[in-house]
């Protein structure tokens, strides 16, 4: 087993999360912010739009289970990607879309599987998602760790996230944990 970790941002993390949470071979998806220059920011930091960071997931996935590549799939289609500093009614530089290598391959497989939608023409506009190291990664605060799935009735998860969520897990169904797994 090879533990490896990988860091997306792509809108609100509670949806992003949760998502990856149910994957077979994630061992853990962790909101929180990255990209930022604003040391150890709080929610409230990151709500202004000026830390620089985005609200992102940090994952934990067993590489003999799920590979990288499987993960850029998955989290292409949990957002769009063609969205500048936004995600639907989530506006700012908070809720960019992109992709924080932790390796120098993990950086030559986002580029090439990014060139490869584009060459696909698998989206009408261009691509707004960027590739760049990560630098730090902070864990956000406890109550949004697993928001969703503690909260699926409040009113943004109810409208935004449980749409998203249902989709995904009707798609990737096969690609899902199971009571054992």
């Amino acid at each position: 087993m090879t533990i490896a970790t990988a860091t997306f941002a792509g809108g609100c993390f509670w949806c992003i999360e949760a998502a990856f949470n149910a994957v077979r071979g994630v061992h853990s998806a962790i909101s929180g912010y990255t990209g930022g220059d604003t040391e150890s920011p709080t929610y409230q930091d990151i709500c202004t739009g000026l830390s620089g960071h985005a609200e992102a997931v940090q994952i934990e996935f067993d590489e003999s289970q799920i590979s990288y590549q499987d993960l850029l799939t998955l989290f292409f289609s949990l957002h769009d990607a063609t969205q500048f500093n936004r995600q639907g009614n989530d506006i700012g530089s908070q809720y960019r879309s992109a992709i924080f290598y932790h390796t120098p391959e993990q950086k030559s497989q986002a580029e090439a599987f990014i060139q490869s939608l584009r060459d696909a023409d698998v989206y009408p506009d261009s691509i707004k998602t960027t590739v760049v190291e990560l630098t730090t990664f902070y864990p956000a605060e406890a109550y949004h760790q697993g928001y969703y799935l503690k909260n699926p009735n409040q009113g943004y998860c109810a409208m935004v996230v449980t749409p998203k969520f249902l989709k995904f897990k009707q798609k990737y169904q096969a690609q899902l944990k199971t009571e054992k797994s």
